[in-house]
């Protein structure tokens, strides 16, 4: 039951690499069992979310991330008539070329790259689908088709997307490559921008959760939010037992599990509007169009403020940056001890086929480096300096 407006796996623009449709599965349904299997999927369980994993078993990593991400998004898509699977493919897809240590990482390895053109997560994700795994005979990558991978790519600089066209396959109906939209300024697919905005709702939700568990910030400096403190005084109108010191993480939970809620149902309600107001009749119309996948104006405004608040109390807590300031010396020593000896990049051989000469060396380091979880990287380091910056 998918609208005009919709991405149909019968009319995919197609792979890199051409291959027989599967007998049982649809083409995207296809590209999201890749993704699951492949080896950069795996790597994310233990890849940093806002904590380091060793700081506890019960905060989020990018893996739990993805899977939220790929649960609001289908749940959205559904009610949209939007493609769920193409939404669960991109979704579980999007963080693959994270670095380890979250944010920290890559901004360090970005900082080491700046000579050498630069790191930004989006286009490695699409770097370990397009060129990094290594799973089939007859291809790098995981040939994913087009609308998975346009998907992945949500930021792109013109000079990267320039660049991306050069390597792109010749599409039959000559629209370009993934790179293609951000030279033309058009929009990608509904379930592109749906992902987009499953991702934001996903860590604004679960960043409360994992920094109140922290005990980086309480439960009542949230409620000082008025998007936040509209459900928690739902919740405990409702539910008057939450209020007892007991119940705390239970009215915690209750708390944000409607806020969820409540932001899905206006992302549902404001698009449709959006939708009735430009009457896409088909996937390129779509990309015509302004942003179709949408917050109210007033709900903007609440996760706006909340995205503010997690910034100054979470993400720039003074325990944070410290083992940020940590994870940033070991990419950056990582980085200048790989660049110096080759030899040093322990079972990297394989990344020689993706790049040919010795100009290629840094970006080498960097495919080799962003792939590392966290735990790897900081051993490595160990191992390499002496030197223990993580407990």
């Amino acid at each position: 039951m998918l609208a005009p407006y919709a991405s149909d796996p019968a009319r995919t623009r197609g792979r890199r690499f051409a291959q027989a449709p599967a007998p049982t599965r649809t083409e995207f349904q296809r590209d999201r069992d890749r993704i699951v299997h492949c080896t950069a999927f795996r790597r994310l369980v233990y890849k940093t979310q806002v904590f380091l994993n060793h700081e506890g078993d019960l905060f989020r990593t990018r893996l739990t991330h993805s899977l939220e991400v790929a649960q609001l998004g289908r749940s959205m898509a559904r009610s949209l008539q939007l493609n769920e699977d193409l939404v669960e493919a991109i979704a579980l897809a999007h963080d693959l070329g994270h670095t380890p240590f979250g944010h920290a990482g890559q901004d360090a390895l970005h900082a080491c790259m700046t000579e050498f053109g630069g790191f930004e997560h989006n286009l490695q994700s699409l770097r370990v689908v397009d060129h990094l795994e290594e799973r089939y005979p007859d291809f790098d990558g995981l040939n994913l088709c087009f609308e998975t991978r346009e998907g992945i790519l949500k930021h792109c600089s013109r000079r990267n997307a320039e660049a991306l066209e050069q390597t792109e396959p010749s599409f039959a109906d000559g629209q370009g490559g993934v790179g293609a939209r951000f030279l033309l300024r058009q929009q990608p697919s509904l379930e592109a921008q749906l992902c987009n905005l499953a991702d934001e709702i996903a860590y604004n939700a679960h960043d409360i959760d994992d920094g109140v568990r922290s005990g980086l910030i309480r439960f009542s400096q949230v409620q000082d939010l008025p998007l936040f403190a509209n459900f928690a005084a739902q919740a405990l109108e409702d539910h008057p037992h939450l209020s007892a010191s007991e119940n705390a993480r239970r009215w915690l939970y209750e708390t944000i599990r409607r806020m969820l809620s409540a932001q899905v149902y206006d992302v549902i309600d404001a698009t449709q509007v959006a939708l009735a107001e430009h009457r896409p009749d088909s996937v390129q119309a779509v990309r015509l169009c302004p942003e179709l996948l949408r917050f109210s104006p007033e709900m903007r405004a609440g996760t706006l403020e909340l995205k503010a608040f997690l910034l100054a109390s979470l993400y720039r807590h003074p325990q944070v940056v410290e083992t940020m300031d940590h994870a940033k010396q070991i990419v950056r020593d990582l980085f200048a001890a790989y660049l110096n000896d080759a030899q040093a990049m322990q079972g990297a051989g394989s990344l020689s086929r993706v790049h040919q000469n010795a100009a290629d060396s840094p970006r080498r380091v960097a495919d080799y480096i962003a792939g590392m979880t966290d735990r790897f990287a900081a051993r490595e380091h160990e191992r390499l300096t002496g030197l223990r910056l993580l407990a």
